[in-house]
């Protein structure tokens, strides 16, 4: 991290991806800084995008760390630095200072069977630890992805999707049923229980919006997962990522810097302000 971490480096945007079109537009992009700086990161953290003259916002990192040629974020539109940056075009520049977080604690989960359990735009932090997992396939046990969004358009990384079940078992749900719609009708949690999962030697990974993630965790814990087993991110709004301004506290915590990664067997002892 550079010494002054306030001052963002400037980074192209290489390639830009319509994920989800409508109300809730999701865009990828893909970024490249201009000077070599060593930005490493691990799994789970986040970077501050600036758009110059509109602001910043911090965002997951959705690509792995084993990738070095850029980083990857995906977006879902909603104030006016996320609105700026969907009307981003290839070749734009943005700031970009980092990372920030704790990340996923993936070298302890060697031998481990993993599941990721996403909602929406929740795929994007999950995505980083997953591709980290399949490139290092020999580390881990069983990989299982149970993922699902309001509508089939919805879903991000659709084609990303069908190879990944060329890898890995990968359960899609929808909440409402459609035509031509041949996997799970339902919400997540309920896709959770239908699949049953097993928590022997396990590790469940969650993040999606706050009320679908509270249903999962039950519903893990209903199926034997014990807390310690189950991680999940908290995404209180972070101002300035250096723990601060104090915007993203919980309790004593800084989510910026002491998350956004919690063990559930971590958050539950935090005050229940998320």
């Amino acid at each position: 991290m550079d010494p002054n971490t306030y001052i963002p480096k400037l980074a192209k945007i290489t390639h830009i991806k319509e994920e989800v079109g409508g109300a809730r537009p999701i865009k990828t992009f893909r970024t490249q800084f201009f000077e070599n700086n060593n930005f490493s990161f691990k799994c789970g953290q986040c970077a501050m995008l600036s758009v110059f003259g509109k602001g910043e916002s911090m965002i997951s990192i959705s690509s792995t760390p084993l990738i070095k040629d850029y980083l990857q974020f995906s977006i879902l539109k909603m104030g006016r630095v996320t609105s700026s940056l969907h009307e981003k075009q290839v070749e734009d520049i943005i700031g970009i200072r980092g990372p920030y977080g704790n990340g996923f604690p993936v070298e302890k989960w060697k031998r481990k069977n993993l599941i990721f359990i996403g909602g929406g735009i929740g795929l994007a932090p999950i995505w980083s630890v997953l591709n980290t997992a399949l490139g290092k396939r020999e580390d881990y046990g069983d990989l299982t992805l149970i993922y699902g969004a309001r509508t089939s358009k919805d879903l991000v990384f659709k084609e990303e999707l069908e190879e990944l079940r060329k890898k890995m078992t990968v359960h899609l749900s929808v909440d409402v049923e459609e035509p031509d719609w041949k996997e799970f009708v339902g919400f997540v949690p309920q896709n959770v229980l239908d699949k049953k999962p097993s928590p022997k030697n396990a590790i469940a990974v969650t993040c999606g919006p706050p009320i679908m993630i509270k249903f999962v965790i039950k519903a893990l814990e209903d199926l034997g997962f014990k807390d310690e087993q189950i991680y999940t991110t908290v995404e209180n709004k972070m101002k300035c990522g250096v723990g601060k301004c104090g915007k993203c506290n919980i309790g004593i915590h800084y989510v910026c810097q002491d998350g956004p990664v919690y063990s559930w067997a971590e958050l539950k002892k935090l005050p229940q302000e998320y």
